[in-house]
């Protein structure tokens, strides 16, 4: 006797294959999405910095003060704030991600990276434009690169990012003794340390954007991942920034004035 076809089989599993691929979709959907607003809040960072850097408006910031070694620039306070700024704005991203409208989640992001371009004019004045512009492009590749690995590897990287984040607070007590002893070496060190720290913390946000959404974002529908987008943007933005900087720090050509 002919074997007839399970069909309850079959459609449980071409559903199962169908929930599968609307899924996949929606996550290239949502990771394209998060990249659009990091590459967009990158892009209005360097417009504000390079705007004040090269206006009137720097005066606003940074101050030329004559000391023993030359024309130097000190920061204003309007400079101090423009530095803690963003770290406000993260703050209040992060903690109320949730109870932030859409609208209102957008609008703080804008707002953050207004004040990162206010708080970055001073590279313009420490080193040149064509290193800066080098040494942005190298970011972006190695940036790109990682992020990469971080959405296609399958290997966990809980542990990776549980070290990093250790790694993070060793630089930030690193930095802050070293405002005091001010050791060219040491900074190197750091500069190294931090590089190695904001790559792996690439990798591990990326992959945890990506376990996040198809955990809970997804199931939440349309609002909370349009929400959910710019606070994940927020994380890789913040990666970039971090690995630029380093990475400027140790590649990057000095004004003769600075």
């Amino acid at each position: 006797m002919a074997l007839s076809p399970d069909y309850r089989t079959y459609t449980g599993a071409t559903r199962a294959a169908e929930t599968a691929a609307v899924l996949d979709a929606g996550l290239r959907a949502y990771m394209l999405r998060v990249y659009n607003w990091m590459s967009s809040g990158l892009v209005l960072t360097g417009i504000v910095a390079y705007g004040i850097a090269n206006t009137s408006l720097l005066e606003l910031f940074w101050r030329e003060v004559q000391t023993p070694r030359g024309i130097m620039h000190a920061p204003t306070i309007l400079a101090y704030i423009a530095m803690f700024a963003p770290l406000a704005f993260v703050m209040v991203l992060s903690f109320g991600v949730n109870k932030l409208s859409t609208s209102a989640a957008q609008a703080l992001y804008w707002a953050f990276c207004v004040a990162m371009g206010a708080s970055l004019t001073n590279i313009f004045i420490v080193y040149t434009g064509q290193s800066i512009t080098r040494v942005f492009f190298i970011t972006a590749g190695t940036f790109a690169a990682i992020s990469l690995y971080g959405y296609t590897t399958r290997a966990d990287l809980t542990k990776l990012g549980s070290f990093m984040i250790m790694g993070l607070f060793g630089i930030i007590i690193a930095s802050l003794v070293n405002m005091f002893l001010g050791s060219a070496g040491m900074q190197f060190v750091i500069s190294v340390i931090g590089v190695l720290v904001f790559v792996g913390l690439t990798a591990y946000d990326t992959q945890r954007i990506k376990a996040t959404y198809v955990q809970s974002v997804y199931a939440y529908g349309p609002e909370m991942a349009a929400k959910r987008s710019v606070y994940d943007s927020l994380s890789l933005f913040l990666n970039f920034i971090n690995l630029f900087m380093f990475l400027l720090q140790l590649l990057g050509n000095r004004n003769s004035s600075s």
